[in-house]
């Protein structure tokens, strides 16, 4: 049946099927992860996988935006990343924190 036609049968709305398969292999304490945020979310561990990761990929490719600067903004910005600002004292004790999943 064409697409039009089964939106029509469904009063003008058109469905989105979902009948494309992803697979992925995970060890088992990824899966244990997943599936305890999934919990603390409501949702299937596939619900929640597919959220995550489209919202990443989303956030992946706004990332990519290219910008643009007068030539002086460029100079500026160029030497604010040739000579990043060095990690406070709090950021370096953040860092070596052990995450909490890993507790």
């Amino acid at each position: 049946m064409a697409q039009g036609a089964r939106a029509e049968r469904r009063g003008g709305r058109a469905a989105t099927r979902k009948d494309d398969v992803i697979q992925i292999r995970a060890s088992a304490h990824t899966k244990a992860i997943l599936n305890r945020a999934a919990t603390l979310r409501g949702q299937k561990l596939s619900e929640f996988m597919l959220d995550s990761a489209r919202r990443q990929a989303e956030e992946t490719i706004l990332d990519q935006r290219s910008f643009f600067l007068d030539p002086e903004a460029h100079q500026k910005f160029l030497a604010m990343l040739d000579t990043p600002m060095r990690p406070s004292k709090e950021l370096r004790k953040l860092m070596r924190r052990k995450p909490s999943w890993q507790s």
